[in-house]
């Protein structure tokens, strides 16, 4: 019998906020960061990773400069001028709006989360101009890109928007059907619209790798944080679905327009993070999308 992964029973799981008692997402990254906006709970969980999989403070590290560099490509050669980015955590170095404001000073940013501790942080450190914003909102709420929605107070839902999607749908379990919810986000967007992603991959072929996807998910959910599930290729290209993905697709994050020469060797923890881009198109638009200068 194949090896099954670990997966909890269906219900949705609150965001620990400010509970010292309980771990929490952003708090968890924060420490992977090195950050200093984490508890003691928070490390326990970390370190309990960090055991088997020595370089996840690293795949924190290299999620970031992969949405530093998506951020850079859509503000500055496709010239997108609106970001959301949701389930955005706490403010970091490089945040999204430093990047794209830096890329085109006139680009508006709204981020989003429903942690309240990320929203009271992000609201202090992150609003620091007309066109930048940190809202609270839930990206497994059906209404959280609705007509409604606060998020169109501040972008124009007729305009192109960058949805910036970075280490999130890994947290969001089965039950809550991660892609139908990119799917529902899509919707909202207007044509010419990016959806970037990263999430954790699970290679499913009885690989060292794949034996270090099931134990770190394993520690992840059974160790005090309750989210962080690997995936497969397939379900990972499910979020995609309907979107012309970017060259070079869906791929190992340092692999996404890198900034450099290629860092040699990578961790297995770093190989199992993979990243991609999708663009919106017309309604009869198909194929994928050429990176400009990619030849």
């Amino acid at each position: 019998m194949p090896d099954m992964p670990f997966r909890p029973p269906a219900g949705a799981r609150s965001p620990a906020g400010v509970d010292t008692t309980r771990a929490s997402i952003a708090r968890v990254h924060d420490a992977g960061l090195g950050g200093k906006d984490n508890f003691e709970v928070d490390r326990r969980v970390l370190d309990s990773v960090l055991q088997v999989a020595p370089g996840m403070s690293e795949v924190a590290r290299r999620n970031r400069a992969w949405v530093r560099r998506v951020v850079r490509y859509l503000a500055g050669i496709v010239g997108v001028d609106q970001f959301l980015d949701a389930g955005a955590g706490l403010p970091a170095v490089g945040n999204t709006h430093e990047i794209a404001q830096l890329v085109n000073p006139s680009a508006r940013v709204v981020y989003l989360d429903n942690d309240p501790m990320c929203v009271a942080h992000g609201r202090v450190l992150l609003e620091t101009n007309e066109d930048t914003v940190y809202l609270d909102g839930d990206l497994t709420d059906p209404d959280v890109l609705g007509r409604d929605s606060a998020v169109w107070r501040y972008l124009d839902r007729t305009r192109p928007v960058a949805l910036i999607l970075g280490s999130v749908m890994h947290h969001i379990e089965d039950a809550a059907n991660p892609a139908g919810i990119v799917a529902g986000c899509v919707r909202a967007l207007s044509p010419g619209s990016f959806v970037a992603i990263t999430h954790y991959w699970d290679p499913a072929d009885g690989s060292p790798e794949h034996e270090l996807a099931r134990e770190v998910e394993r520690r992840f959910l059974e160790h005090g944080l309750g989210s962080g599930w690997y995936r497969s290729r397939a379900e990972i290209g499910s979020c995609f679905d309907g979107l012309e993905l970017v060259e070079p697709g869906i791929v190992p994050v340092d692999e996404w327009w890198p900034s450099g020469p290629a860092r040699s060797p990578r961790t297995a923890e770093e190989r199992l993070l993979l990243g991609g881009v999708g663009r919106k198109g017309e309604p009869s638009a198909t194929g994928p999308v050429a990176v400009p200068g990619s030849g």
